[in-house]
């Protein structure tokens, strides 16, 4: 393998009006003005992005003999890869099934998903002896780093023969009998483009709208995309309310208005919610709707104080004590404590202590957000290759793809899943 690396310079290099919105204007190419023409390099398979999906993608061409580059606009490959899992890389989930995904067709992922499974990629990851243990649900975690997987990737595309292009920011792309791609000095020939550029998450890594941009260009539809796996803010009213409890960690169930339900814990930040419940119900929660929060799943608040003699706020506050943390009792009976120790009352503070209903501002975008909703339109592509129907030789994969995974190492799976389903029909 080549990793190739671009020497920045100071002139600036400019994107047609398919890729940047804030260039409407410019209706074509415009190079990097330089002393000598482009150099065209020929190819069997050009993929966009050496992330996950592009990188293993890559791979598995590769090992079929194809020539191979990968380009990408970043210095260095996989950095989505580097800072997921929290350094260690949640890299599957053993647990993997459909119903672990978002996706206006439901069934379109489920033949990727059959024929590479966690399984097949743990061989790999076990290939290379690379340590790693179960978290929690399944979810599987490098012992070490995340960088075991980047370079475990790096080192399979060196021995398929891989070529990575680094730092080339793709200004225009072309068909005619054979995919054009220019970049600021290079130009890049194949019968085959693979679009691996991820989607909006994060985009102080390097996120861009592209790949979007390159489908409709090409003339595929796009399902409205929308940060995913992300934290939620309060409305303005739970902000005064709850706001100083930043900090706090419970366990809850949390439901949005279609019924889906995680119970898992949920922190609560300055601005709002987060925790892997809330990032869980954040892929199925829309603006403007409730989302419901069972406080104290499985147990009876009011059991301590329907026992107990002395029915007061004191009583009651050592009695929601013993469940929640001490600084949520508290400002919990601030706001909702029972309007009498009636039964019937506490009856009413029970329900609402196991469905408080709140209604968030909104969500913390795609800057927090681990990936992103929708994407390329699953009605445009082939379930067994990921190649367009209607332009041949067009494969996109992986974020890019309205396939959404739930949080626990499914979105890597996806990666895996549809790389391979792509890079073993070319």
């Amino acid at each position: 393998m080549r990793v190739r690396q671009r020497n920045r310079t100071s002139t600036p290099s400019f994107s047609t009006a398919n890729f940047c919105p804030t260039l409407a204007s410019v209706s074509h190419c415009i190079r990097t003005i330089s002393r000598e023409a482009p150099l065209s390099r020929s190819f069997d398979v050009l993929i966009l992005g050496a992330g996950a999906a592009g990188l293993f993608c890559a791979v598995e061409a590769g090992n079929r003999g194809r020539r191979v580059a990968v380009l990408e606009h970043a210095d260095r490959l996989g950095k989505k890869i580097l800072i997921s899992g929290g350094g260690r890389c949640n890299f599957t989930n053993i647990h993997t099934s459909p119903d672990n995904f978002i996706s206006a067709n439901p069934h379109f992922a489920k033949s990727a998903l059959a024929r590479f499974t966690p399984a097949d990629f743990l061989a790999l990851v076990q290939k290379h002896r690379i340590p790693y243990h179960e978290k929690t649900l399944g979810q599987l975690f490098c012992d070490h780093s995340a960088s075991d997987i980047s370079n475990m990737l790096e080192s399979e595309c060196r021995a398929a023969k891989v070529q990575i292009f680094l730092n080339t920011r793709v200004t225009e792309v072309r068909r005619s009998t054979e995919f054009i791609l220019c970049s600021d000095s290079d130009e890049f020939r194949a019968p085959v483009l693979v679009v691996a550029t991820g989607g909006l998450s994060i985009p102080k890594m390097g996120a861009t709208s592209f790949g979007y941009e390159l489908a409709r260009q090409f003339g595929l539809g796009i399902i409205p995309t929308r940060p995913a796996l992300v934290p939620l803010l309060f409305n303005r009213s739970d902000h005064h309310r709850y706001s100083e409890l930043a900090g706090v960690s419970v366990e809850v169930l949390a439901s949005s208005a279609g019924g889906i339900s995680f119970r898992e814990k949920m922190l609560f930040t300055h601005r709002g919610l987060s925790g892997p419940a809330i990032l869980q119900i954040s892929s199925y929660w829309k603006e403007g709707q409730p989302l419901h929060l069972d406080l104290a799943p499985d147990r009876r608040a009011t059991a301590l104080l329907r026992a107990s003699n002395r029915r007061n706020l004191a009583a009651a506050r050592k009695a929601l004590q013993e469940i929640l943390p001490n600084r949520l009792a508290a400002r919990w009976l601030e706001f909702h404590a029972p309007s009498t120790y009636t039964n019937p009352a506490l009856d009413a503070f029970e329900r609402e202590l196991h469905d408080w209903t709140l209604t968030p501002g909104a969500t913390e975008g795609y800057e927090k957000a681990e990936v992103t909703s929708g994407g390329v339109d699953t009605r445009e592509l082939s379930g067994k290759s990921m190649e367009s129907r209607q332009v041949p030789g067009l494969f996109f994969i992986g974020e890019v793809v309205d396939v959404t995974g739930q949080l626990g190492g499914f979105n890597f799976q996806w990666a895996w899943a549809s790389a391979a389903a792509a890079g073993r029909s070319l």
